[in-house]
């Protein structure tokens, strides 16, 4: 397992109790499909009982304690090589017919999916991504949602919404909604729609990588504002491993939303959740943050995404990938982007709101947005090592048993640091490591370059390093 290699770890994961683990899986908020003039939906199937097992093929590590207030959550929704390097491969499609989903062993009670949605069933897809129908009308266990905003603009707030106090929910929404946007993608491997916001007046709009990334190598995307207004969009940037995009549009009566601080976000703070879910434009959640410093990996082998996410019980559903999340001051903090469900619990192959929500912190957001404006790509820090996936004891041991690959990188921040193989890395930062999951997405959440401090235990004796961030273009 080591930083360029992209492979998820494969076999059973210690340390579990499988009679004391419930099974969750993690959706991208994939939106709806398939498009206009695709087969309808089927009828929808009596949801599969919860799994309170897993096979030995992908049975979770142990689960870790939840975090505190405003403090690090060591568990993580899924395994994985905690420094993969990532491609920019598309496999985040949802299926024209109903597919079962599939446990995704990790390190915790948690796998993961993300929530925007393409028609087709792409190659590679794994993990049970999620997603909805399209057809004459749309539907979603049963209901009739109607065709979205193809006949005009998406439904309005309501006379007085902003003369509603200040920071209240209606006056938030009334402000907000004009600067998000429903994004609809058409491209080979299949057709489907997620959510996006106006970043400035340049033209340029935020989404996640998955909403767009079938359409990167041929395709076409449209952006759809508020008032039904609908202009083709570009590919500015994309990233895998943040699962951030940026598209640019040919207009100059954009409005943009004000970025937030996410790092001044505490567990309670109000929450609102705008978007397109089930292609519904224009629709507005509330809720809380629930945690921070979720790790979150959804995502398999070369597409994997590490968000040190925002967890929240405002409701995301399929649709919302890539809409904003925010404070109550109408600011940006997160980008929603996948949320859980119990194993089995979809219908039909789809899956909705069940009060657990993830989005990629704002902090992270401006860092890779502005790589991608600038250079197209972002960057990713490392630390060079090669992590011992089996070990399980407490930290995130170097390994000691490689063959071709260096424990230690010759030269990168952890051989600077004087760290060895054998060492076992216990926090990052200060927070608990309890898992690679953890340490990786806390990596992976600071700056290139950045100066950070780790507690490694050698011989049973605990000692602080500090290192450099290096970084690394995929």
């Amino acid at each position: 397992m080591t930083e360029d290699s992209p492979h998820r770890p494969d076999g059973e994961q210690p340390g579990v109790d499988p009679q004391h683990t419930t099974e969750v899986e993690i959706d991208r908020t994939q939106a709806f499909g398939p498009a206009p003039g695709q087969p309808p939906l089927l009828p929808p199937q009596e949801p599969e009982a919860p799994s309170w097992w897993t096979d030995a093929g992908s049975a979770p590590a142990a689960q870790q304690a939840a975090p505190a207030p405003g403090g690090h959550a060591q568990g993580g929704p899924t395994a994985y090589d905690p420094y993969a390097t990532t491609t920019t491969a598309n496999p985040y499609a949802v299926s024209s017919t109903p597919r079962p989903s599939t446990s995704r062993g990790g390190p915790g009670w948690l796998g993961v999916f993300l929530i925007a949605g393409l028609a087709a069933l792409l190659a590679g897809l794994g993990g049970g991504l999620l997603g909805g129908w399209v057809g004459s009308t749309d539907r979603f266990d049963g209901l009739d949602l109607g065709r979205g905003s193809d006949n005009g603009s998406a439904p309005q707030p309501g006379a007085g919404a902003t003369t509603r106090p200040e920071g209240s929910v209606a006056n938030i929404a009334a402000n907000a909604t004009p600067s998000v946007v429903t994004i609809r993608v058409q491209a080979t491997g299949g057709d489907g729609t997620g959510s996006g916001w106006v970043l400035d007046d340049k033209g340029h709009v935020v989404t996640n990588n998955h909403v767009v990334s079938s359409a990167a190598n041929g395709g076409e995307i449209t952006v759809v504002l508020s008032n039904g207004k609908q202009s083709k969009a570009k590919i500015v940037g994309r990233d895998v491993s943040y699962d951030l995009a940026v598209l640019k549009v040919d207009r100059t009566d954009l409005r943009a939303l004000p970025l937030g601080d996410s790092s001044k976000v505490v567990v309670g703070d109000p929450v609102i959740a705008v978007g397109a879910p089930l292609g519904l434009e224009s629709t507005v959640t509330t809720g809380i943050v629930s945690a921070l410093n979720r790790p979150v990996t959804p995502g398999e082998a070369n597409d994997q995404s590490f968000i040190n996410a925002i967890q929240t019980d405002a409701a995301i559903n399929p649709g919302n990938s890539g809409g904003p999340l925010l404070d109550m001051d109408g600011r940006v903090i997160g980008i929603n982007t996948a949320i859980a469900r119990v194993a089995g619990s979809s219908i039909g192959g789809q899956s909705g709101n069940i009060g657990v929500g993830f989005a990629i912190p704002s902090a992270q957001v401006k860092i890779t947005v502005d790589q991608l404006i600038r250079t197209g790509k972002a960057e990713h820090p490392i630390i060079g090592v090669v992590l011992d996936r089996t070990y399980q004891g407490e930290g995130v041991k170097i390994s000691e048993d490689t063959d071709q690959t260096p424990a230690v990188t010759p030269g990168g921040p952890a051989d600077k640091a004087g760290l060895e193989a054998g060492d076992v890395i216990t926090a990052f930062e200060g927070r608990p490591m309890g898992n690679p999951d953890a340490l990786v997405v806390a990596i992976r959440s600071k700056p290139v370059g950045s100066t950070v401090s780790l507690t490694v235990v050698r011989d049973g004796k605990p000692r602080d390093v500090k290192m450099v961030l290096q970084g690394r273009s995929d």
